[in-house]
């Protein structure tokens, strides 16, 4: 089982919606800003300078995750939408999607990559953690600035 990463391709863009919706709605639930996203992957995240990545193993999406480029500051980007289907937790592609998301990243002169998370998801963090993400900030100020009610800690990777 060796995985492939690829770029946006709007075949897997059902892909996007179906792994991100069901960790979303086992662990929290939906918000507009989820169905914004499910429902333009490309305008959300590609069209501004970002990226949004497919883990395929034996040709089927089993990872996916989103690179969003801040419009008022270009060197900063967003992880968002990070999502890994349970049959296939274990297997390593949450670490390959991560590797592709800060080699995009770097390649694009980034200063730094942030996301928002919550601290109920502590296998998330874990591999945040892992790729050099460090917490910046924690609490209700993270999901009033987010937009998501259920963010609860920012963390970020510098270059």
């Amino acid at each position: 089982m060796r995985p492939e990463v690829l770029t946006w391709d709007a075949r897997y863009r059902e892909d996007f919606a179906r792994l991100n919706r069901a960790w979303i709605e086992h662990h929290f639930k939906l918000e507009p800003a989820d169905q914004e996203s499910f429902a333009d992957p490309h305008g959300t995240f590609v069209a501004d300078g970002g990226e949004v990545f497919f883990a395929l193993v034996d040709g089927k999406v089993l990872g996916t995750c989103a690179l969003r480029r801040e419009p008022e500051d270009g060197d900063t980007y967003e992880l968002c939408k990070m999502a890994v289907d349970p049959e296939a937790r274990g297997l390593g592609l949450g670490d390959v999607l991560m590797v592709a998301v800060l080699r995009f990243a770097q390649e694009r002169s980034a200063r730094r990559v942030y996301l928002v998370s919550n601290t109920k998801l502590g296998p998330a963090l874990g591999l945040y953690r892992k790729h050099g993400f460090v917490t910046v900030r924690e609490g209700e100020a993270v999901s009033r600035e987010a937009g998501y009610a259920r963010a609860d800690i920012e963390m970020e990777r510098r270059f």
